[in-house]
This record gives C-alpha cells, sequence and structure tokens, in this order.
C-alpha cells in the first residue's frame, strides 16, 4: 500500500475557540504530521501561487469571493501524476462550508480512478461541511472512506485520536 497525504493549512493569524490566535504551524498541517506519523507514506501541502492575506480577516474575504466566483487558484509544486499511491488522505480547514477552493483545484487535476480518499477536516465546530459531497462529485472512480472533523483548536490535544483513526482507515 502506498498512501499519499496532502492537505491545505494556514499558518499565522486563524480563529480558535472565539479568538485570533498566530499559529506557528497551521492546525491541518499538524494533523497531517499526525496521519503521517501513524501510517507514514508521501506528506505534501497544497501551496498557492498567490499568498493569501496575513490578516485573517481580509484571508476570509478573499475565500469568500474564491466560493462565490468558483474560482481555482494556481497551485506551485504539485506532483505530475498520483500513479503511485493507492491512498490518498485529503485535508483541509472547512472555509465556508467547504474546502478552500484551492483543493478544489488540486482534486480537479488528477485521475482518482481506483483510489481511496479519506477526507480530514479542522474546523472550530462547522465539521465536514459539504466537502465530502464535494470531494465525491470531483473523484469519480475513487472510494471515499469515512473522514474526520477535527476541532481545530485541539488539534494537539487530539493526536492520538487521529493518529488511531488513521490507522483503522488504512486497515
Amino acid at each position: 500500500m502506498s498512501v499519499l497525504i496532502v492537505y491545505y493549512s494556514r499558518r499565522g493569524q486563524n480563529y480558535c475557540n472565539g479568538a485570533i490566535k498566530n499559529l506557528v504551524k497551521g492546525n491541518t498541517e499538524l494533523a497531517a504530521q499526525f496521519i503521517w506519523q501513524a501510517v507514514g507514506g508521501t506528506l505534501a501541502e497544497v501551496k498557492t501561487v498567490k499568498e493569501y492575506p496575513a490578516d485573517y480577516y481580509a484571508c476570509i474575504d478573499e475565500a469568500k469571493a474564491e466560493l462565490r466566483d468558483k474560482a481555482r487558484p494556481a497551485l506551485k509544486d504539485m506532483p505530475e501524476n498520483l500513479d503511485g499511491y493507492d491512498t490518498v488522505f485529503v485535508g483541509y480547514p472547512n472555509w465556508w462550508g467547504t474546502m478552500p477552493m484551492a483543493m478544489f483545484t488540486f482534486l480537479e487535476g488528477y485521475n482518482w480512478q481506483g483510489k481511496k480518499i479519506i477526507s480530514f477536516c479542522t474546523n472550530e465546530g462547522s465539521g465536514m461541511g459539504s466537502s465530502e459531497r464535494d470531494i465525491a462529485a470531483i473523484c469519480r472512480g475513487a472510494t471515499l472512506l469515512r473522514g474526520l472533523s477535527i476541532h481545530g483548536a485541539e488539534t494537539a490535544r487530539l493526536k492520538d485520536k487521529i493518529m488511531r483513526w488513521a490507522k483503522d482507515s488504512v486497515k
């Protein structure tokens, strides 16, 4: 079994338990690292060519506009194909009820036929939103396994739970 853990995460200003906090490492990145520790594989961060604003409120305004416009932000440093992987963990924060539009760009760029996709989503109470339905619509031919909703502010404390879920997901 060959595993890819691909994620989009936001460092810097983030909304955590009702306040804006400055995170050295984004919650989704931290969760992705826990998954990698649990199951191994390749860790890959989705990065946009144009960076989002450092200010949290400016960032969420831009994210809302991208969702409204169905934007597909350009990405950098992405694999040419996913041929070497049969299981792909897909991680992201919940932005406006689904994945950041950069994740749509990523998912639409590959052939998912015969792959297993396991999603994980950090959020402050909004759960997975419509992200799992969105992934299913994009990734035709893939098998989608049960995703994990992670309360972002508690990501570090949930390390054991995340690692156990990841191990169970690849059995």
